[in-house]
């Protein structure tokens, strides 16, 4: 039935987005599908995590029918405690991760209304180093399809995170804009300017992509017949030359991504970011704002490898940002608790500010620090970061929930 779903509702999708590409000159670098949480779909049928594995194999196979690019949703939200069936579901992601090709993972360990799941926590570090090992003879590829969330939302369109929420309809087109290269344009133009003038350019220019977006987003709804859901203008990065978050740090007046001021850099752009793409679109939604990525980001890499950007400065933007610690190679030797940490670390930052925190590290199997990894394609490469290897397993073994902060009670 999942496979008949998919295939029936997303036959066109592709095709579609090709035309619409064409026709009006916009590039649509991605084609994606997310489904309901599989740790929900699969709850009652999956007696054990093989049955979850299986689920796996068919979404993937379905992803190929259709030729999306990524399929998201093998998914569990265990924010606040865990049946056996997801305990199974999670115990079943390292093989699923590893025997797919376009299948993501995500998982939500905590929220604002209901705090951090601790046990989950201290599970995914576990898992992590497991979905690790099972994919090591590809560097570990299977971590950068696994991404862990705080107060993930039901409507975001970006991978590895996205996820058809229980909120949603029964189909719906989500639109997910991108273009850091746009923005860093129209900023070398007022070089030098004051910070109004600065903020008011990052503005202006997120509220013409959001537009193309939502032009997109509508002919997209009425050719497939099924409602438009979301603008999500994110400046996600990759690879290529000059479409780099970093670049536009610096072109902001930063020598390297991570030199003094970078937060407060990445706080302006993500609030312009924000206010240009409200106005743009009556439905903005998803994530919305700005990507910190490090192989996926020139910039990015460039700043690690000058010694301007650490983990921890990482952790201190994603304060600011968007999204949280993503697409971070660390050593393949680094500790189950201190991967369970470094979550619990993030997602603490989401809870108290109320906003979406995620993290996608990729402990590589066999490598350490000084070396680098290429994962290909928009994925990228990226430098093996140092990690804080001061223990904080006894923290991180005592198992339960930490409650929600006090600003979550609002009734």
């Amino acid at each position: 039935k999942i496979y008949e779903k998919i295939t029936k509702t997303g036959k066109h999708l592709v095709s579609t987005g090709k035309e619409i590409e064409s026709e009006y000159g916009i590039p649509i670098v991605n084609k994606r599908i997310s489904v309901t949480p599989i740790a929900l779909l699969g709850g009652d049928a999956c007696k054990d995590p093989e049955d979850f594995v299986t689920l796996a194999m068919t979404l993937d196979e379905a992803a190929k029918n259709v030729g999306v690019h990524f399929i998201g949703g093998y998914s569990a939200l265990v924010s606040k405690g865990m049946t056996k069936a997801e305990k199974n579901f999670l115990y079943s992601i390292p093989k699923a991760l590893s025997v797919t090709d376009r299948v993501c993972s995500s998982v939500n360990l905590g929220s604002t209304k209901t705090g951090i799941n601790m046990d989950g926590v201290r599970l995914m570090g576990d898992i992590l180093l497991e979905t690790a090992k099972a994919s090591k003879e590809k560097d570990s590829i299977g971590c950068a399809k696994l991404v862990v969330f705080c107060n993930a939302p039901d409507d975001n369109p970006f991978m590895a995170g996205a996820f058809h929420g229980i909120s949603e309809a029964d189909q719906v087109i989500h639109v997910g804009v991108s273009g850091p290269g746009v923005v860093k344009n129209a900023l070398e133009k007022v070089r030098g300017e004051n910070f109004e003038i600065l903020c008011e350019t990052i503005k202006k220019t997120a509220f013409k992509v959001t537009r193309v977006g939502q032009l997109v987003a509508k002919e997209a709804s009425k050719r497939l017949g099924i409602p438009f859901g979301i603008i999500d203008l994110s400046l996600a990065p990759t690879p290529a030359v000059g479409d780099s978050v970093a670049e536009i740090l610096c072109e902001m007046g930063l020598e390297y991504a991570g030199a003094p001021g970078t937060t407060a850099a990445l706080a302006i752009l993500n609030d312009q970011v924000k206010k240009g793409g409200v106005m743009a679109s009556s439905y903005v939604g998803g994530l919305s704002g700005a990507f910190i990525p490090v192989s996926e980001d020139q910039g990015m890499i460039q700043a690690v490898e000058a010694g301007a950007l650490t983990l921890e400065k990482l952790e201190a933007m994603t304060c600011v940002c968007s999204v949280g610690l993503d697409m971070i190679a660390i050593p393949g030797d680094t500790k189950a608790s201190t991967i369970s940490g470094i979550i619990a670390d993030e997602m603490a930052i989401g809870m108290v500010n109320q906003k979406t925190t995620a993290v996608r590290i990729i402990p590589v199997i066999g490598k350490g620090v000084g070396d680098k990894v290429e994962f290909g394609g928009l994925l990228g490469f990226a430098p093996i970061m140092p990690v804080n290897t001061f223990s904080c397993a006894d923290f991180v073994n005592r198992g339960g929930r930490i409650p929600a902060p006090i600003h979550s009670f609002k009734n």
